[in-house]
């Protein structure tokens, strides 16, 4: 492959991509559209634009992200395709800004709410990529916030949120992962991933919980839900057990790549078990390319 045909790949993060679109798939089973499928076929026209409206927004969000890391890759990931001088910052700048345009004009298409929602989104990629990653507290949740607003981007498809509620379990999950990956290059925090434990058990319980609250499908729900809970915790308690940069970088990997699998939870809660796996058929997808591309 091209060198830089492939920096400008590894910059996207093409590994974690499948988890933005599983994000709307899980926000439009919410919002109802799988369990009264809509004749109106311009409907699924504006599905397939939010589907990519996510994506372009969170490639070109972890394009900048490696923008304004230039300095500090310099010094600790000089492999990486900016500071490697793969890609130059003047390109990569014009590469993230073009991506983040065409998700916010792809979501304007399928409707001005959702339009309005890939502004805000975009916005808050923007402020964790500049500016909060910094802070230990602000971080986290930033990066949360982003992911909720994906999960409403998918809820904006049929313009109903009576079940927005849900937004904030990607928002606790995704805090708890980007806590984790703060360590991933020096290794020594083990606090930061026992609390990510209490995180995610937290959003299981959740997820359990909304079932029975709104009076879902609790029985589809629950294989999914195991599934999710070995996936996370498996290699969680590994980087809690040998805390070095190595455990951390495979538990974030995991937490990442298990986004998918907590999007099928929900989404197979409030809708049927098909799409479910639906859902689940990204990831073998997510894996496959992490294999070629790094997911952090």
């Amino acid at each position: 492959m091209n060198p830089a045909l492939q920096g400008y790949l590894r910059l996207a993060r093409p590994a974690n991509l499948p988890t933005a679109a599983a994000d709307i798939l899980t926000g439009a089973a919410v919002a109802g559209l799988f369990t009264s499928l809509p004749h109106n076929e311009t409907i699924w026209y504006d599905f397939v634009a939010l589907v990519f409206s996510s994506v372009f927004l969170y490639a070109g969000g972890v394009v900048f992200n490696d923008f304004f890391d230039y300095r500090i890759d310099q010094l600790e990931r000089p492999e990486r395709p900016l500071p490697s001088g793969v890609v130059s910052l003047k390109a990569a700048a014009i590469f993230g800004g073009v991506l983040m345009l065409l998700g916010i004009l792809l979501a304007f298409y399928a409707n001005f709410i959702a339009g309005a929602i890939a502004l805000v989104l975009a916005l808050a990629i923007l402020t964790y990529d500049a500016f909060s990653k910094k802070s230990a507290f602000f971080g986290p949740l930033n990066m949360g916030l982003c992911r909720s607003l994906n999960l409403l981007l998918g809820m904006a498809l049929l313009v109903k949120f009576g079940y927005w509620p849900i937004v904030f379990t990607p928002l606790i999950y995704i805090g708890a992962i980007t806590m984790i990956s703060q360590g991933e290059v020096h290794g020594n925090n083990k606090r930061s991933v026992a609390f990510a434990g209490v995180l995610y058990l937290f959003v299981l319980l959740g997820i359990l919980a909304a079932t029975f609250f709104w009076e879902l499908q609790t029985l589809q729900a629950l294989p999914f839900l195991l599934v999710f809970a070995f996936l996370i915790f498996k290699p969680l308690y590994e980087a809690y057990r040998e805390n070095s940069p190595k455990n951390i970088k495979k538990a974030v990997k995991a937490g990442v790549i298990a986004l998918i699998v907590m999007d099928a939870c929900i989404a197979v809660a409030f809708s049927e078990w098909w799409v479910g796996l639906l859902v689940l058929l990204l990831l073998p997808l997510s894996i496959g390319m992490s294999k070629l591309f790094a997911v952090t």
